[in-house]
């Protein structure tokens, strides 16, 4: 029996050293990277208007917020905007609390209400009106903008194309002062960070004041890496 399993184990050993004798030799590589960049002028807006309200009862609470909220979003309808381009963000009611100097337990002094509203447009010229509207209505908590790009996609795929342009660039030239020339592609991936919205801070002012909010959106920066395996062709270049 052991004979058996000896002969077995030799017969394996050998058909896979007779495998590795016979199997093609990879050809050689050449690896580069290359990484591009396109800037997009932003043509979307996303604006979080909030509205937060103080009162002695939740309910008083709510419902001064409630009528500012309507107030605002009734504007907005008036100014052209659509039900799809307003959703709420986010509501909540917390109460405020009071402690003692010396300490124990705290007592409800009264309670906030807070209720956001996201704001999406179509059209970047819309971005000061619709702040300087909220803000005359009585919206109380616009933080940031976010810009974004319609044509980010079609700028990523451009900027992926000029990033392996790049790389083909590096490999050519490793190839010629190798002697050899630059084959077809064995395998190429992409490491393209993921396309995010561009923020801007909006400073709270007095809606009493005449002059607009001015807005800004500046360009977007799309980056592209890939990473590419080319196959090396020795001896024929130069």
């Amino acid at each position: 029996m052991n004979n058996i399993i000896r002969a077995i184990v030799l017969s394996a050993a050998l058909g896979g050293w007779a495998e590795a004798q016979t199997a093609p030799a990879q050809p050689p590589r050449i690896v580069t990277s290359g990484e591009a960049q396109v800037r997009v002028t932003p043509d979307r807006a996303t604006i979080l208007v909030g509205v937060q309200t103080r009162a002695v009862t939740a309910a008083a609470a709510g419902a001064s917020n409630a009528r500012t909220q309507k107030a605002i979003l009734d504007t907005l309808k008036a100014m052209g905007l659509t039900s799809d381009q307003l959703a709420t963000q986010s509501y909540s009611v917390n109460p405020e609390m009071q402690y003692p100097p010396s300490g124990g337990p705290g007592r409800v002094t009264g309670y906030t209400v807070s209720n956001v509203v996201r704001v999406e447009l179509k059209r970047i010229e819309q971005v000061g009106p619709v702040v300087d509207a909220s803000l005359a209505k009585g919206a109380n908590q616009i933080n940031s903008i976010q810009f974004s790009s319609s044509t980010a996609s079609e700028a990523r795929r451009t900027a992926m194309a000029d990033a392996v342009r790049d790389a083909k660039a590096d490999a050519e030239a490793l190839a010629r002062a190798a002697g050899g020339t630059l084959g077809p592609v064995i395998e190429i991936s992409s490491s393209s960070p993921p396309i995010r919205p561009m923020y801007t801070e909006v400073m709270m002012r007095s809606a009493a004041k005449d002059v607009a909010t001015p807005i800004e959106p500046g360009e977007q920066v799309i980056s592209a890496t890939v990473s590419v395996i080319w196959q090396f062709i020795p001896g024929s270049g130069r």
